[in-house]
């Protein structure tokens, strides 16, 4: 059984680091081409700079703050100290899968061979510090095609900002397939069992109450663009059962 509403759920320590370009500590500017995110914050304080075509906005977070955006939404997680958020995802299985578009550079989003090295970071066993320095030149050349967006918006030139939003539907567009499958086996069979409770309930059926489990999912440290994630792999928990 997936997650409630067919979503992930994970938590993000913003980092630290300061961005070349402008000096503020945190993460990779990104938007999302088919999911919803949301923040719930939970320690610390910072801000959520995001930038669509209404323009740009900076929100303030800090503890019990809860904040959520729709895909097109470049956003930006700004640490202003020992910022902490639990990061919840529609579409459990999207974003893992490369729904995420980092705002890299126009001449490097428009050609899917320099984005795949722009967004790489070395693979597993590797050093640390190796990992940490591919994460800051990926956030540092993210941050600089974010500014070049923001600038143009503001000085009321949309076009920059729709070319990023073309760039970024080209470098999904062969993952869509395979994303529906995903999504089949999760938000839409959620859905559906959803439907055929209803259903069941209307006639007075509760059989499904028979079948109740408990679900845990243990939480992986992983290497994130907004931050150090630690993710919960929803898709195959543990199922605890009564003892027979």
């Amino acid at each position: 059984m997936t997650f409630p509403g067919g979503t992930s759920v994970s938590r993000l320590a913003v980092y630290s680091g300061a961005a070349h370009a402008d000096g503020l500590e945190g993460g990779t500017p990104h938007l999302h081409t088919a999911s919803t995110e949301a923040y719930v914050v939970i320690g610390g304080r910072g801000t959520l700079q995001t930038l669509d075509a209404h323009g740009l906005r900076e929100t303030e977070l800090g503890a019990g703050s809860t904040v959520w955006f729709t895909p097109g939404t470049i956003h930006r997680a700004v640490n202003g100290g020992g910022l902490e958020v639990v990061v919840v995802m529609s579409n459990a299985g999207l974003p893992e899968a490369g729904d995420a578009v980092m705002t890299f550079p126009a001449e490097v989003v428009a050609d899917q061979e320099r984005y795949r090295e722009a967004a790489a970071l070395p693979g597993p066993g590797a050093d640390p510090a190796a990992i940490e320095a591919a994460v800051a030149r990926r956030r540092d050349l993210a941050v600089e095609g974010f500014l070049r967006l923001a600038d143009a918006v503001r000085a009321g030139d949309p076009a920059p900002l729709q070319r990023f939003y073309d760039h970024a539907v080209a470098l999904v567009r062969p993952k869509a397939a395979a994303w529906r499958g995903i999504w089949e086996r999760t938000v839409a069979q959620e859905t559906r069992r959803t439907a055929g409770i209803l259903d069941a309930l209307e006639r007075g059926d509760g059989a499904h109450l028979l079948e109740s489990a408990l679900m845990e999912s243990r939480p992986e440290e992983r290497w994130g663009m907004c931050g150090h994630l630690r993710a919960h792999d929803v898709a195959h928990p543990v199922v605890h059962t009564p003892a027979g």
